[in-house]
């Protein structure tokens, strides 16, 4: 089939061409277009917490987004300063539909330190949470300032204003294009490296264009049927830049094989599509798997980066496969002129003769070695990777400067609980008595204090507000979300706050884990061994996939959790990885990884059909692969670090993941451990049971070639 696709592209270049070139132009518009209309809110339908609090959100107006706290300090007593009273409705003001609590709205000590010299106010921001939505604290802070006497100073934190510290206010950083652009700018040197001819240093490029843009068009037409995340957009222009000119390198290369081996045009063409183009098509459908796993996780905004995300490796397939072979049937034997790097760097074939060739003989003669040092590493990392604590940052732990942070270091220094900033609030409905469930709170181990605002109530609907005595991120939270539901049974109260969604959202994730792993072994497993007519080499590939991940988690971990080497990033130990960037590293690495794997194991299928040889296979698939894939991974990794300096360290905590993840696949487990296990393993390598051929509808079992003599 591909063979006969390669003689029509090769017959109707030109229209195919034009086409893809209509169609980019149009993708450039369809992205602006697809801008109005990402989706920046979550949900976590059917938890008990969530739900109640859209229906507080119904209401009253606000309870989604956790409040701003205004915190006032003074030398004095603060309960019986008018001047803060005063600045507290100053503050309030600036966010008008805003719902409030404090000391003199409750006449609750909960709202004041022991030695009343520091008071705050809760100020929940009304409507729904999105992306792109801010705080307001600066404005607020500046309301509450004005007029307040000397002594008494004001600043205002909270989960929101702390987070738009972290990310330097929420405004800088660069833009998506930016982002792709320059990454491509790095993709464009490496290639100069790699290949040193400019057609086939920019012929990767104008792919990785036609795959970013068209997949925009598609995400656009998928906006009207369903709602798709706004970080879709990022992963598109940098998953589909390194995804889009991987495949681009595997044809490429394979193509100029070709030619030296003195093929014409048409009949290189055909070759490569026939196998680099094979290879193409499973590592894109390993990827989309990868990506469509995230449809088992219950929350539709993850489900929407699975279905997105999902359209870039399919995009970048069909480009692989009709637009790129069309610029090499127009181009043919030219793709190697206008040479940009002396002739003595510019690749002249025969990559056995070369370093990656003496490599793959060295692993083949001390193949234990090589296993037992790959495996070492992998092991320690592993070892951190087991430590990773999928959670919210504590708030103590956000990095940044200005009003947000002093706030905090207010409320620290006189004495009050970090739970204030993430406080629960409980919706009684039916006109449930407010005041007993403030005091069934109250008593319940780890809540500080619960208060029933008199202004608080709606209808027959009414709100307590409590504060736990720990940050609501903190180990002991869950314990104290459990505690106050069985308080709060048999009564007409629900708890509600940021921090039982918190949980909720972390149980939705991984309690369906389970779930997405088995998703995606099963389709992998059943694709690989389909396209390597084995069942060992799959399961080998499945195996070092996961280790990879939890060797990527592992580094996540050392770097961020436990803050070795985050300062390069202006970040201190969070202490825990925010819980979505886990699922989501390993929906993208574990398809982008198996890339590689494809690559190599492809090259080695074919070098032992021909010649009945592990080791042959081995050493040829090894040499013919390595340059290829380190210089892809390099791409990736470069593109993932424009990534981390985006602002926010959720952001770089997900970059550096990736970026780490995708280079320490590339060497340890692709260099050291793939090639040594399989000269290890031998003819076992090949192995597949007839009733496994019958099962996954492999046609015809074709006789294995004679074995040459291995070491083995």
């Amino acid at each position: 089939m591909l063979a006969r696709l390669a003689h029509t592209v090769a017959h109707h270049r030109r229209a195919i061409i034009v086409a893809w070139v209509v169609l980019t132009i149009f993708g450039g518009f369809a992205a602006g277009q697809v801008s109005k209309r990402w989706y920046q809110s979550f949900s976590i339908p059917g938890k008990s917490a969530y739900e109640a609090n859209q229906r507080t959100l119904k209401a009253f107006g606000s309870g989604v987004r956790p409040p701003n706290v205004v915190v006032f300090h003074t030398n004095g007593d603060a309960t019986k300063s008018g001047a803060i009273k005063q600045a507290m409705q100053r503050a309030a003001d600036t966010m008008p539909g805003a719902r409030t609590s404090s000391y003199f709205s409750t006449g609750n000590l909960m709202y004041v330190s022991r030695d009343r010299h520091t008071t705050f106010e809760e100020v929940y921001p009304p409507g729904l949470a999105k992306f792109d939505t801010k705080s307001g604290a600066e404005r607020m802070r500046t309301a509450a300032a004005a007029g307040l006497p000397a002594g008494t100073t004001v600043e205002v934190t909270g989960h929101d204003p702390l987070e738009e510290a972290s990310t330097h206010g929420g405004g800088g950083g660069p833009s998506v294009l930016l982002e792709a652009m320059i990454g491509g700018l790095g993709a464009l040197v490496i290639l100069l490296f790699v290949f040193g001819t400019l057609p086939a240093v920019l012929m990767p490029i104008a792919v990785a264009v036609a795959s970013i843009l068209n997949t925009f068009t598609l995400v656009w037409i998928l906006t009207y049927i369903t709602n798709v995340s706004i970080i879709v957009q990022f992963l598109i222009a940098l998953v589909g830049l390194g995804v889009a000119i991987d495949y681009a390198l595997l044809m490429i290369f394979r193509f100029r094989d070709e030619l030296r081996e003195g093929e014409d045009v048409e009949t290189a063409l055909v070759e490569t599509m026939t196998h680099a183009g094979r290879s193409v098509i499973v590592s894109g459908s390993t990827v989309a798997v990868g990506l469509l796993s995230l449809i088992v996780i219950p929350l539709p905004f993850i489900r929407s980066i699975g279905i997105g995300g999902m359209l870039i490796p399919t995009v970048s397939v069909i480009t692989a496969i009709t637009l790129l072979p069309a610029l090499l049937a127009t181009l043919g034997t030219r793709i190697n002129s206008v040479r940009v790097l002396p002739k003595r760097l510019v690749d002249r074939g025969h990559p056995e003769d070369g370093a990656w060739g003496r490599w793959a003989r060295f692993v083949l003669r001390r193949p234990w070695p090589v296993a037992i040092a790959g495996l070492a590493v992998v092991g320690v990392l592993v070892g951190l990777g087991t430590q990773l604590n999928p959670n919210e940052s504590q708030l103590k732990n956000f990095p940044g400067k200005g009003t947000a942070i002093a706030g905090r270091q207010l409320l620290a220094d006189a004495g009050i609980s970090p739970g204030v900033m993430k406080p629960f609030d409980v919706l009684v409905e039916h006109g449930g008595n407010t005041q007993a469930v403030a005091a069934k709170l109250s008593k319940v181990q780890g809540i500080a204090g619960a208060a029933a605002p008199p202004s608080w109530r709606s209808g027959g609907d009414s709100l307590v507000e409590a504060f736990p005595a720990i940050d609501g991120a903190a180990p002991g939270i869950q314990g104290i979300i459990n505690r106050s539901n069985d308080a709060l049974s048999g009564t007409e109260a629900t708890l509600s706050g940021v921090p039982a969604v918190d949980r909720d959202f972390v149980h939705a994730v991984y309690g369906n884990f389970p779930y997405v792993l088995a998703f995606v072994l099963i389709l992998t497993l059943i694709l690989l061994a389909r396209a390597f007519r084995s069942i060992v080499l799959p399961i080998k590939a499945a195996l070092l996939n996961l280790v990879s991940l939890a060797a990527a988690f592992g580094i996540v971990v050392f770097i961020f959790q436990e803050g070795h080497g985050s300062s390069l990033w202006n970040i201190t130990a969070t202490q825990a990885i925010t819980a979505w960037i886990p699922l989501m590293i390993f929906a993208f690495l574990y398809g982008l990884s198996m890339d590689y794997e494809v690559f190599m194991l492809s090259r080695m299928r074919e070098a032992y059909d021909e010649t009945g040889s592990t080791d042959r296979a081995i050493e040829l698939g090894l040499a013919r692969t390595g340059k290829l894939v380190t210089s892809a991974a390099l791409i990736l990794m470069f593109a993932f670090l424009v990534l981390s300096s985006s602002p926010g360290f959720e952001i770089k905590e997900f970059a550096i993941g990736l970026a780490a993840g995708i280079i320490f696949d590339a060497t340890v487990i692709r260099a050291l451990l793939v090639p040594a296990l399989m000269r290890l393993l031998g003819r076992a390598n090949w192995w597949m049971p007839h009733w496994t051929r019958k099962a996954l509808l492999i046609p015809g079992r074709e006789p294995l070639p004679e074995p040459a003599t291995d070491n083995a």
